[in-house]
């Protein structure tokens, strides 16, 4: 409220040469403490610096002849912020143009109590006669004193706050003069951000990484800019209110912290509409750092609720609108298509608009990912330079927009805004996907070992415990199989040390059965003309075998050649006038539809229900092009993008809930969908149906700067026709798996994948667990060398693929003790080589990461793995 809202008899305004006389509710016999004798470095003041007890010329305050003994004086603009803890009774002061400005000048005086005017004068020049005041101030935290100018100038603008005292009621230890904006701080040094309340009541943000100065900052730096009153860029929020209006302008309200845990806070900023019934709230979830080399991390996500009498329309709502330096600021972003996911694009930022996007509804990351980089001192670096890295948690339609004005870069993150207008019912409130930012100075390896860490204990399912091997039967079998030939896998799989068994597409399709992709998708029964006994057998001859038995589903998808599709046609995601498209002979079936969500949990319901079914793949193979529902009305044909990822997470959770003991892996023909709003349900990811090793090594290690190893499913097959030991190699550095005919392996191929495994087996605590080290880049070099460290720093595990030819040269590692001594022990030697020169050797850490160790790893398309034990 302002200055009308408060009862008058909260202030008198006095005349210097009135008697001062007792006055109701005045408690005279109150201690006072004298503003002048508080810390005045934390006063602004437009010109000089703000004096105690003498005028700017170093002269005694006097006003209009009269001298005063005690008071502040300061320049236009100034402000100080005073914590009076609720201890305040009363502030008295004189107020009006020093003397010394000769006549000149013009200023205006504000007294503020928490945020709300409570006195302020009319312009007083340098020839007017001062002003006397009395506020009370019973029950205020924080008081603050401001001076603006008169509106001629800054010039003599010489403000004196004369005789200024603080009457209290209570204890004076408490008072004090305090920074003169009032700044939250987000995450520490850890992750450096920090909002500033303006003196116009708006938020803003300094700038990430930079320095908080001791002034409202410009416009452009708000930290949620709205549309459509004085914002002129990009703004992070667009309303159109009730009645039509598509203004809005938020001030800040209040914030609060929460501790959530021993190593988790949670900030919330709120604003409020100056004429609206609009209130928007900023949460940051901060995951502080768990030791002195972390970064931080902190998620982000914004709340809109609708006071107004009426629904408004939401045509933009970012999660997140960062403000970013922008002299040396460079992204980098990840592009891709199905068999071809992750192929990084560094490019400086420059003035105009950067937009990375997609628009495709489902399976919306098979184009871009909704991942980045911003590297705040140029190009991202692996250890050095201050980076940023993002990721969005929602697996529709997204958007990352980075608009550079010249002086900031300001990056808009979240529900892509086309064709998304959405509505928000009197009473209602919409929630953003939350944004998920990875901070670090000291460049791309500590940001990524951060964010690890964090996804570990709350991005996946399970994320401390390590996954069994895998061995699909889709390279084996394709759609050409039945429940003998399934079987009869079994058997050389436990063979070679597997654990899990997962049955790929084509089990089932009762009148269109599933023998090719374009019939039966939707027909969720077994085929029993394949499996007459259903897939519980199954799954216990899996069992029988020392297996776990695991199963695919896409329960999304239909088949216009499937009985669901012949019962209900208007189920589907399409355009009702325009004839359907399909891909890969399928559509889509609409979420937002009641009986939809029923039929899709009643597939999942029944087919993780089997008994013995202990793994599930999770897959979705087309996105949207013709997007219309049936179900929802005309009005709000625009929730669909955003209602249909809302169902599916609500699905997922059920999923989850109802099979706590079911591993979870989520597909989308490969990386369409990976993103920790769906990974939060799911134990790991399918990054790409392209298993070429090579390949691989490239596209690991870019998704490795978002997600850990133990998410990362990584299968062996016999794409590129690339030596299997070196195949074998790639897939034991994340979440190992096979997709081989099994059956058909010599028994020189059968050796070398038992030794994998058996190998794999004895690293993978490290590898799935342990902190991530990319030592030598495949895109900048004839190899790639990464390493794993345990978080005791007692093991660690590292990788060497040669990618080309070259001459041998050390290989170097890092994230090791360098006084430990360790064990050197290579793992799963590739047949026919000589073992590595350092087997059996002993080294410290520092030797391991200043000279290295020797490997005959010279010739393209070869892999040398290395164990590091530390000796006691």
């Amino acid at each position: 409220m302002g200055i009308r809202g408060w009862a008058w008899n909260r202030c008198w305004l006095l005349l210097p040469l009135v008697v001062w006389t007792a006055v109701e509710g005045v408690s005279w016999g109150a201690e006072s403490v004298d503003v002048s004798s508080l810390d005045l470095s934390k006063m602004t003041s437009g010109w000089g610096q703000a004096q105690a007890s003498k005028s700017l010329a170093g002269e005694p305050l006097r006003l209009r002849g009269r001298e005063f003994a005690s008071g502040v004086a300061t320049h236009a603009p100034s402000k100080m912020r005073i914590n009076l803890a609720g201890q305040g009774d009363r502030f008295t002061s004189v107020v009006g143009v020093d003397d010394s400005a000769d006549g000149n000048g013009g200023v205006r005086f504000q007294v503020v109590a928490d945020g709300e005017v409570v006195w302020e004068s009319g312009r007083l020049s340098g020839t007017a006669e001062p002003e006397a005041l009395d506020v009370d101030v019973r029950g205020v935290k924080v008081l603050e004193l401001r001076v603006a100018d008169g509106g001629d100038g800054a010039g003599y603008d010489h403000a004196d706050w004369a005789n200024a005292k603080v009457s209290v009621a209570g204890s004076t230890d408490s008072i004090e003069a305090i920074e003169p904006y009032e700044v939250i701080r987000i995450g520490g040094d850890a992750f450096p951000l920090a909002f500033i309340v303006g003196d116009d009541g708006r938020l803003y943000q300094a700038a990430l990484g930079e320095a908080v100065e001791n002034a409202t900052p410009p416009r452009t730096a708000e930290a949620y800019p709205q549309g459509g009153y004085g914002y002129v860029f990009e703004p992070a929020l667009q309303v159109v209110h009730a009645d039509g209006d598509r203004s809005t302008s938020l001030a800040y309200v209040a914030h609060r912290t929460e501790s959530i845990d021993a190593a988790t806070d949670l900030v919330e900023i709120d604003l409020r509409d100056t004429v609206f019934p609009l209130d928007v709230t900023l949460s940051f979830r901060v995951h502080r750092a768990s030791g002195a080399g972390d970064a931080g991390v902190v998620e982000q996500w914004v709340t809109i609720t609708n006071g107004e009498d009426g629904p408004i329309t939401l045509e933009r709502m970012a999660s997140a609108s960062l403000v970013l330096p922008a002299e040396q600021t460079t992204l980098m972003h990840f592009h891709g298509d199905w068999n071809d996911e992750m192929n990084p694009v560094v490019e400086k930022l420059t003035p105009g608009m950067k937009v990375v996007d997609s628009k495709l509804g489902v399976r919306a990351h098979q184009l871009v990912s909704p991942s980045f980089i911003v590297g705040l001192d140029g190009e991202p670096a692996e250890n050095t330079g201050r980076v940023l890295g993002g990721t969005l948690a929602w697996s529709g339609s997204f958007q990352a927009a980075f608009d550079h004005t010249g002086k900031q870069v300001r990056a808009l993150c979240g529900v892509n805004p086309y064709a998304s207008e959405y509505q928000i019912a009197a009473g209602e409130s919409f929630v953003t996907p939350t944004m998920i930012w990875a901070w670090s100075d000291q460049g791309l390896g500590k940001m990524s070992r951060s964010l690890h860490r964090w996804a570990r204990e709350h991005g996946l399912r399970e994320g401390d415990t390590p996954r069994d091997t895998l061995l699909n039967n889709w390279e084996a079998t394709g759609f050409d199989f039945d429940a003998e030939r399934i079987t009869n896998l079994f058997g050389p799989a436990k063979e070679m040390g597997i654990e899990l068994f997962l049955l790929d597409d084509g089990w089932f399709g009762k009148m269109h059965p599933r023998l090719s992709d374009n019939a039966g998708l939707g027909d969720w029964e077994p085929n029993r003309e394949r499996f007459p006994k259903g897939m519980a057998p199954v799954a216990e001859a899996a069992i029988d075998r020392g297996l776990r038995f695991g199963i695919w589903i896409e329960p999304e998808m239909v088949n216009p050649r499937s009985e669901l599709y012949e019962r209900h046609p208007e189920w589907v995601i399409r355009q009702p006038r325009r004839e359907p498209e399909l891909q890969r002979n399928q559509m889509i079936l609409d979420l937002t539809r009641p009986e939809v969500f029923d039929f899709e949990w009643g597939v999942i319901e029944r087919t993780l229900g089997v008994e013995g079914v202990t793994c599930a793949k999770w897959d979705a193979n087309r996105y949207v092009t013709q997007p219309g529902s049936s179900y929802l009305p005309a009005e709000r044909q625009m929730h669909l993008w955003i209602d249909y990822t809302r169902q599916l997470y609500k699905l997922m959770a059920q999923t989850a809930e109802a099979f706590p003991k079911t591993e979870l892996m989520l597909c989308s023909g490969g990386g369409g969908r990976v993103d920790y709003g769906a990974l939060r349900y799911f134990h790991e990811f399918w990054p790409s149906d392209n298993t070429d090793a090579v390949r691989r090594v490239t596209m690991q290690w870019d998704y490795s700067y978002f997600f850990p190893s133990i998410a990362m499913s990584s299968h062996v097959s016999r794409m590129g026709e690339r030596p299997l030991h070196f195949a074998t190699a790639v897939a034991m550095s994340a979440k190992y798996g096979m997709d081989i005919d099994v059956a058909e392996l010599t028994d020189e191929e059968m050796t070398i994948c038992r030794q994998a495994i058996a190998a794999y087996k004895s690293i993978r605590e490290v590898v799935q667990l342990g902190d991530l080290y990319r030592v030598e880049s495949p895109h900048d070099s004839s190899r790639c060398v990464i390493d794993f460290v345990a978080e005791d720093g007692k093991r660690a595990a590292a990788f060497v693929f040669q990618l080309k030819k070259d001459e041998p040269r050390p290989v170097k590692l890092m994230g090791l003790d360098p006084k430990t001594a360790y064990s050197v022990h290579e793992v799963h030697p590739a047949p026919g080589r000589p073992v590595l020169a350092d087997d059996g050797a002993t080294k410290t850490g520092a030797e391991l990461m200043e000279v290295g160790f020797a490997t005959a790893t010279a010739d393209a398309v070869q892999a040398t793995m290395v164990e590091l034990i530390a000796i006691e």
